[in-house]
């Protein structure tokens, strides 16, 4: 019997194609916030702590400052794609809740394992997503959380996440929220739940069970 095939969606940075857009928020009617998600705010404080966080790593993973240094060029956008992914966090978690969607510690500690088995260990896992889409370690779990969250919600729609079911189950969770951000980091677009200045696509990876993972 083959072993059962298992899809990690790896959910980094926005689709790069614009669409008509949510009203922004001012530092006037939300100061001192990114953006406000379900009347909750994003602070520019904690925006910078995460960025932060993958910074340090970053600094640890390549101590070498000219190719510290590199890095740091060739992730010039993490500030908003960061925002980006706090922002689409809570709105596929609000997508899933819609649909009655759980996600247990097991089923994150069972991903994790299967992905670090792929990589070669723990340590190998970490490297990679940093490397790769920019998530700090100690976020690595909740990056999980989130694959899993998507992957169950296509599931339950029974589509993917390239079909537009999926796509509008979280533009209503876009719209349920109503997704502020700050001008200064651009604009949401409610119909793709995506920032609208980005310009790198979204990464779907299909990983099996024992084998290495390949673009979808």
């Amino acid at each position: 019997m083959q072993p059962r095939r298992r899809t990690a969606l790896v959910l980094t940075a926005a689709i790069a194609a614009a669409a008509p857009l949510l009203t922004a928020c001012g530092n006037d009617a939300h100061p001192g916030a990114a953006a406000v998600v379900g009347g909750q705010r994003i602070t520019v404080a904690q925006l910078e702590s995460r960025v932060d966080e993958v910074r340090e790593a970053q600094r640890a993973a390549v101590p070498d400052q000219a190719q510290y240094q590199q890095v740091v060029s060739s992730t010039s956008g993490l500030t908003r794609d960061t925002l980006h992914n706090m922002v689409l966090d809570r709105v596929l978690h609000r997508a899933a809740r819609d649909q009655g969607i759980t996600v247990t510690r097991k089923e994150i500690q069972q991903m994790r394992g299967d992905l670090e088995r792929q990589a070669g260990g723990s340590k190998g896992l970490e490297a990679a997503w940093l490397q790769k889409y920019g998530i700090a370690p100690g976020r690595l779990d909740d990056n999980l959380r989130l694959q899993l969250e998507a992957q169950k919600l296509a599931a339950k729609l029974g589509t993917d996440t390239s079909q537009p079911a999926f796509w509008k189950a979280l533009s209503t969770a876009s719209e349920e929220l109503h997704v502020d951000l700050n001008p200064r980091y651009g604009s949401w677009d409610v119909q793709k739940s995506s920032r609208v200045d980005a310009g790198t696509p979204w990464v779907r990876e299909v990983t099996t069970a024992g084998g290495q993972p390949v673009t979808a």
